[in-house]
């Protein structure tokens, strides 16, 4: 079996609350992981996964093509773009750094195999905040972000519509029904030969796209619309065995391993 060198970029947050007891009060904050269907999914399997959680990215994530060779896919999912763009050293002390957006670019048309997950600050997210709208990784999609808030939260739920060839890889296994998703981010389909739109929301949520493949160079690039895990992809979704079907079957593509 030959392993491929996974990078899973963000899928961690913290949160701070107060809490009020009449006259007095306290704080607590908890940290979170979102990406654990995913690690438990692949695990034992040809792709080998690094975690690299959201508040590691600004400082760990590679600088160099060289660095990011280290890996044969790279996977962001609800990490904004600031995160990657703004090396504290740029932040806090004025100093240049290499841009790795435009590294992921091009270590994308190198060869390289990029994913990009959906959620609150991933295609454009919350507010606009994930902010990768008009970004060196937006060229390297097979979709392009919206300028603003790009959420589609549907919480009685939608079912995906396969409208792709069912003999592409990425479809491999997953015939049937698919469980229900929560949301989506909405994108626009770029409309190059090399895309190709492989599942869809359903008319009554617009149509937009959920899974879309494309190539850009020499490398792969993969846009999934909605999430890793909850709150968008639901236990059901988690639990049902095409779930990891598909996340294999993303991988094995743009590592060119299927």
């Amino acid at each position: 079996m030959t392993v491929k060198k996974v990078l899973l970029v963000g899928e961690s947050w913290m949160s701070s609350a107060t809490h009020y007891k009449g006259f007095d009060q306290f704080g607590s904050v908890t940290f979170h992981l979102g990406a654990e269907p995913l690690v438990k999914a692949l695990a034992g399997s040809e792709f080998e996964l690094t975690y690299m959680q959201a508040h590691q990215v600004p400082t760990e994530l590679p600088l160099t093509l060289e660095g990011l060779d280290a890996y044969d896919a790279i996977i962001l999912s609800d990490i904004g773009s600031n995160s990657i763009l703004l090396h504290p050293d740029v932040w806090l002390h004025g100093k240049p750094m290499p841009n790795r957006l435009k590294l992921l670019r091009e270590w994308t048309k190198k060869g390289g195999g990029l994913v990009m997950i959906g959620g609150y600050l991933t295609f454009q997210g919350i507010d606009g905040r994930g902010r990768w709208s008009r970004t060196a990784v937006e060229d390297a999609l097979p979709v392009t972000c919206l300028p603003h808030d790009d959420r589609i939260e549907v919480p009685e739920g939608f079912r995906a519509e396969i409208v792709g060839n069912r003999s592409h890889p990425l479809l491999a296994g997953l015939d049937g029904e698919w469980p229900i998703l929560l949301g989506a981010n909405e994108v626009k389909l770029r409309e190059r030969p090399d895309v190709e739109l492989l599942a869809r929301l359903p008319d009554s949520e617009g149509g937009h796209p959920l899974l879309v493949a494309g190539e850009y160079g020499e490398g792969r690039s993969v846009a999934w619309t909605s999430d890793i895990g909850p709150h968008w992809l639901p236990n059901s979704f988690v639990e049902w065995p095409g779930y990891a079907r598909l996340w294999k079957n993303v991988l094995g593509w743009v590592t060119k391993a299927s």
